[in-house]
């Protein structure tokens, strides 16, 4: 069976077409900065690479092009469309509607637009992924996997917000986190490389990128997780605000004329990274830039890893100890100085990094930079949230 993984985030579109029979990838891709300048579309199959730099206003021209790079003559992989057994999409907020991975028909997919707007960022482009994979592949069933489904397991005290318990009753206004597939997937994979049951272990998860949330992951199940209702809470990130005073996004409202929707927009489009640094979005770029003495970009960093450092404390002392701390995603992976931001001054907790084993470039692998006195394991994972989302949609047909 050919399971085509579509994973749309705010500013990628990931893709891996995997044949499931060895769990094996047959070609992914990636198309990154979708609405950035400079976006490209990187293909890999069968050894070769494909590097189609275009500019990619949407994520429409983006599934177009990943469909076009799978059936080109010379890099593709397959003759059609025809051959793919299953798609599986992921999506990142599914509200209470969605505990489980769903089917893709004409009913989950109006139920699909009416939260649409719990990850204004996410899931209308994942509504797109869909559809274009629908006009493409009419027979082909298809799933939704949810990044909200591994966060059901947190307690109730852990989700409720501090609002009139009605409201809650009424509008299921909570926290559902985000990433899911991700925390679940690394904290599976750092059980097996540490030689314990997911049962046994206490462990942070770090999904460092463009969007960023950070997980508690006790006995194998998430008890905390730094996003919220929508993925706009926790921590800053790229063009998001994170965490802030209600009433200070009411003043700014005020003053600029804006009305809740624009007020909305500004907070998950025009701030994070980008409106600290007036640099990008991107944390490359803010490397490059505070290299080079951008103070704003340098403020930029140390606010991302001031806040990632406040939630690992907050998830040690909740869950009384950490044994492992988890960096994944796109920044977790390979930005050498917010890892060891976030890490250093942790000795309370017993907690030491490497900095050569830090510094040493990705390989794509599983990367040990624990300090030879720490307590707490740190792991560098590369995600794979596609093939978590392969496994379930495979479960689910």
């Amino acid at each position: 069976m050919k399971v085509l993984v579509i994973n749309s985030g705010s500013s990628s579109l990931k893709y891996q077409l995997i044949d499931m029979e060895t769990e094996g990838v047959i070609a992914k891709g990636n198309c990154e900065r979708i609405g950035i300048a400079g976006s490209k579309l990187t293909h890999k199959a069968n050894d070769k690479e494909l590097v189609v730099e275009q500019a990619m206003p949407d994520h429409n021209v983006a599934v177009a092009l990943v469909l076009k790079a799978l059936t080109d003559k010379e890099y593709g992989v397959i003759a059609s469309m025809d051959e793919i057994d299953a798609v599986g999409h992921r999506v990142v907020a599914s509200g209470e509607a969605f505990k489980k991975p769903t089917l893709v028909s004409e009913e989950t997919m109006k139920v699909m637009e009416e939260i649409k707007d719990l990850a204004p960022l996410h899931n209308p482009a994942a509504i797109v992924g869909v559809k274009a994979c629908l006009a493409a592949m009419p027979k082909t069933p298809m799933g939704l996997v949810f990044d909200t489904g591994f966060h059901f397991t947190m307690p109730e005290y852990a989700y409720m917000y501090a609002i009139d318990y009605k409201h809650y009753e009424q509008y299921k206004i909570r926290r559902y986190g985000a990433h899911g597939t991700s925390h679940k997937f690394v904290s599976q994979e750092a059980a097996k490389y540490l030689g314990k049951k997911p049962e046994e272990l206490k462990i942070v998860t770090c999904h460092l990128g463009n969007g960023s949330s950070i997980t508690a992951v006790n006995g194998g199940k998430c008890v905390d997780t730094s996003m919220g209702f929508t993925p706009l809470a926790g921590v800053p990130m790229g063009t998001r605000s994170g965490d802030i005073d209600y009433a200070a996004a009411e003043y700014l409202a005020k003053k600029e004329g804006m009305d809740v929707s624009e007020m909305l927009t500004y907070l998950n489009k025009k701030c994070g990274m980008a409106g600290v640094s007036g640099v990008s979005s991107d944390f490359r770029d803010l490397t490059a830039a505070a290299a080079q003495g951008n103070k704003r970009a340098q403020l930029a960093l140390d606010m991302f890893s001031y806040s990632c450092k406040k939630y690992v404390g907050a998830y040690a002392a909740a869950m009384n100890g950490v044994d492992c701390i988890v960096f994944t995603a796109g920044v977790g992976e390979n930005t050498e100085c917010v890892r060891k931001d976030i890490c250093e001054n942790m000795q309370y907790l017993g907690l030491e990094i490497d900095l050569e084993k830090n510094a040493e470039k990705n390989n794509g692998k599983i990367r040990d930079i624990t300090g030879k006195n720490s307590k707490v394991k740190v792991l560098i994972i590369p995600t794979n949230e596609e093939l978590v989302i392969a496994r379930e949609t495979v479960d689910l047909l």
